[in-house]
């Protein structure tokens, strides 16, 4: 019940639905509740029956059979039975109590029951379920072996037909679409439990290709056909561990599932799971055939996992190096990279060599890794080069020239004990951009942030005075400014706030508010607070059908 709150109600329904919800709490009938799940109806334009779920992978969930939650949404019936569920906690043990005792009384009545009986029984549910009965005949056709009626069943299963308008399963009707396409999964287990493995083999293979060519037409934003993905791949292993197929058949089939020739990116099926089924001979197949597909594409994404996945697998570090550096990224990136596999298998002095080695041969230091340049950094400070370091970080603030290149230059110049005279030449560089009017990518010149970083303020004022700067900066310098530049600062502060005053909404009015508070700040620093009461005074006049910014101004006694 932790996830069921009012805000979490809200934040999945929206403030509309969550307010429509309220509406509909005397619809709420038939409460019943699980282990971790809820359902009820609701009496709305029509009865709709619904479904809380309050223990799954992404927390509180619901679906509804009325038309806006068949769009996938979380509609305000699903508000009103969480809110009639908030509304009457007393209500949860008691209905969890009963649910308990009905499935015990079930329990019960079955086992009492003969098997005659039992069998009439399921005999009428298979009556009126066709569903249910397409399970059990495909069930019933998995033990017995027929495999031309399980291979046509699971055909069937996998067909979006049932479920597509216009050729395309909707994301509403895409969990029913996995459901149906989940039985597939347990006739192959069924298959491999009766003594077919083999034929259990072939048939996953065929439900893996169908399910690749469905999931191009399925919304399947809620994954949920990635579980049967994975079903099908635990299914398939399975039947190897049972068949025992020859090692060089599955070892090309793996290779190839996992160079994407079968198109299929639902199973991911990791070559090394079957290492007990493929043995040695299997296994250097395997092997060979990764070598030979890497060696004719030394850059395919595919081509490279497996090759990496497999050396690592075997502890040769030197294979893996091979493979990346067999494709170096311009930025350095894969240069530190293999430095890392080499510290993990403890080669220090490789490690370095291949860093230092990224960083030269970066095509352009301004685009460079800047983990990269942080690893080398480090490095060197550990083995005392503190002006290696120091070097390293004015060479990428000279060619990126941005507040926190700034920052890493001076937390290494001041280890070595030279920041003043790196200091002067980097506020040089940045002097120099912005006179050229040159300006971080979030507005203005990177000097001002420089200073204001170094708590500069009147440094940072006269930059700012000088080459212009942008409001976020101004805020900030005076912020920082107001206790001893407090006119320069209110000036500030009512240019940043008369904009505001033209607009509207919510977060406008909170900025709007926190610029009067810095203003009435500034005017008892100045002693002049009856020119704050008459501002704020002409302020309310003009704005008071701003009903929200009244409240807001009140509750900070503006």
């Amino acid at each position: 019940m932790r996830g069921l709150t009012e805000a979490n109600l809200k934040s999945l329904a929206g403030a509309r639905s969550f307010e429509r919800g309220r509406g509909y709490l005397d619809a709420v009938s038939g409460v019943e509740i699980g282990d971790g799940w809820i359902t009820a109806s609701v009496h709305g334009t029509e009865r709709y029956e619904l479904e809380l779920s309050l223990e799954g992978a992404g927390g509180l969930s619901g679906e509804c059979d009325c038309p806006y939650g068949l769009e996938g949404n979380f509609c305000k019936h699903l508000v009103a039975l969480g809110l009639t569920l908030l509304a009457r906690p007393e209500i949860l043990p008691r209905q969890r109590r009963a649910a308990r005792d009905r499935a015990q009384d079930l329990d019960g009545w079955l086992s009492a029951r003969s098997k005659d009986e039992l069998l009439a029984l399921v005999q009428e549910l298979i009556g009126e379920d066709r569903q249910l009965r397409r399970r059990l005949e495909l069930r019933a056709a998995s033990t017995r072996g027929d495999i031309a009626s399980v291979r046509a069943r699971i055909r069937e299963l996998l067909d979006i037909g049932p479920f597509a308008q216009y050729g395309y399963v909707e994301y509403a009707d895409a969990r029913a679409y996995a459901d149906q396409a989940g039985q597939a999964v347990s006739a192959i287990g069924t298959l491999t439990g009766s003594g077919r493995a083999a034929d259990a083999i072939l048939l996953v293979r065929e439900a893996m290709k169908l399910l690749a060519q469905a999931v191009e037409s399925v919304d399947d934003s809620d994954g949920w056909l990635g579980q049967v993905g994975t079903g099908l791949a635990d299914a398939h292993l399975d039947a190897c561990r049972a068949a025992r197929p020859d090692p060089g058949e599955l070892a090309r089939w793996l290779v190839g599932h996992a160079l994407g020739e079968s198109d299929d990116g639902l199973t991911d099926i990791d070559p090394l799971d079957y290492e007990d089924v493929l043995g040695e001979a299997g296994v250097a197949v395997l092997r060979q055939l990764a070598v030979e597909a890497w060696q004719g594409n030394r850059r395919g994404w595919a081509e490279k996992y497996l090759m990496e996945r497999l050396a690592k697998a075997g502890g040769d570090v030197d294979a893996v190096i091979a493979v990346h550096a067999a494709d170096l990224a311009p930025n350095g990136h894969t240069h530190l990279v293999i430095a890392r596999e080499l510290d993990i298998a403890r080669r220090p002095g490789d490690a370095l060599r291949w860093a230092e080695r990224g960083v030269r041969e970066a095509r352009d230091l301004a685009a460079v890794d800047t983990a990269l340049v942080d690893y080398l950094c480090d490095r060197h400070a550990h083995a005392d080069r503190l002006t290696d370091a120091v070097a390293l970080r004015r060479d990428h603030f000279g060619a990126r020239r941005t507040l926190p290149t700034y920052q890493q230059l001076r937390t290494a110049a001041r280890a070595a004990d030279c920041w003043p005279a790196e200091r002067e030449g980097a506020l040089a560089l940045l002097r120099a951009d912005a006179g050229q009017r040159q300006q971080s990518w979030y507005g203005g010149p990177v000097l001002v942030d420089a200073l204001l970083d170094d708590k500069d303020v009147d440094a940072a004022w006269q930059a700012a005075t000088e080459t212009g700067a942008h409001d976020r900066q101004w805020l900030t310098l005076a912020d920082q400014a107001r206790a001893t530049r407090p006119a320069d600062a209110l000036g500030v502060y009512l240019r940043l706030a008369e904009p505001l005053t033209k607009e509207t909404g919510n977060a406008v009015y909170e900025q709007l508010v926190s610029l009067l508070l810095s203003i009435r700040d500034c005017h008892r620093r100045l002693e002049s607070p009856e020119q704050f009461t008459g501002y704020v005074t002409a302020l309310r006049t003009a704005q008071k059908r701003k009903r929200n910014l009244m409240r807001l101004m009140d509750e900070h006694h503006l």
